[in-house]
């Protein structure tokens, strides 16, 4: 690669970790950058150089969420082990889903997290009135978990922002908070994904580790941000990533 491939994807990945950080959906900035810069990638691994980049990026979100927001550790790290093994099982999953089907389905599920975060507009700003039950809390969770961190695993961009909304909707979690939970949960899902993809020798790993270091830089300034200027700044960039994904995913399908 050149000295400008080596810079565009660099770019990317600090503007990913910054996305990543507040709302998630770097992955729709990483990954089509390396195809364009490096067109005969495999897919799985893009996936797996990406993967290397965001572990970084969300454990660095963690540590700066866990200095200012309060974490249910006994009830986010189970979760994030659960979200792990289900990113490795998409990863492994990757060559048997009919992605004909299945990007059209993520477009119809973004489209409705829009709807619904716009029409709602109390979502995510305000705490619930009626908290919910711990039983509850830790059933969201985990399904969650399981489910969203097979997602991640198969294809992965928007994942922190699918967690965002769950808890956002279903537990009345404020955003920052929502965004903090979702961390530790993704940070779980990117290694479980990253293990499969590096033992399966699906990893660049100077390039990775370079990827990384931006990643994290991004993600830095970006959970500081969402710390700083509170639910309202987190919503509005929620709504324009998912629109940006919406509008990526069906170029990428149907163009």
């Amino acid at each position: 690669m050149t000295g400008v491939d080596w810079a565009v994807l660099l770019s990317a990945a600090l503007a990913a970790g910054w996305v990543d950080a507040v709302v998630g959906g770097g992955g729709l900035i990483v990954l089509p950058t390396l195809f364009v810069v490096m067109p005969g990638l495999a897919p799985q691994t893009a996936l797996g150089t990406n993967k290397l980049a965001a572990f970084s990026g969300t454990t660095a979100a963690v540590i700066t969420f866990a200095r200012k927001v309060p974490m249910r550790w006994k009830q986010l790290l189970p979760a994030a082990a659960l979200a792990g093994v289900a990113a490795a099982a998409g990863s492994a999953a990757v060559a048997l889903i009919d992605r004909e089907l299945f990007i059209p389905l993520v477009m119809v599920v973004l489209i409705g997290v829009a709807i619904v975060v716009t029409a709602r507009p109390s979502i995510g700003v305000t705490l619930a009135t009626h908290p919910p039950t711990r039983r509850k809390a830790i059933l969201v969770t985990a399904l969650a978990a399981g489910l969203i961190g097979f997602y991640d695993g198969i294809l992965g961009p928007g994942t922190g922002t699918f967690l965002i909304i769950t808890f956002a909707t279903l537990l009345g979690t404020e955003f920052v908070r929502a965004a903090a939970m979702a961390k530790v949960i993704n940070c779980g899902s990117n290694l479980g994904s990253l293990l499969f993809l590096a033992t399966t020798g699906h990893v660049l790993w100077a390039l990775g580790l370079s990827m990384a270091v931006a990643n994290v830089a991004g993600s830095v300034v970006g959970s500081r941000m969402a710390l700083a200027r509170g639910a309202g700044f987190v919503r509005i960039v929620l709504l324009v990533v998912v629109t940006a994904m919406v509008i990526r995913l069906g170029w990428q399908q149907f163009a």
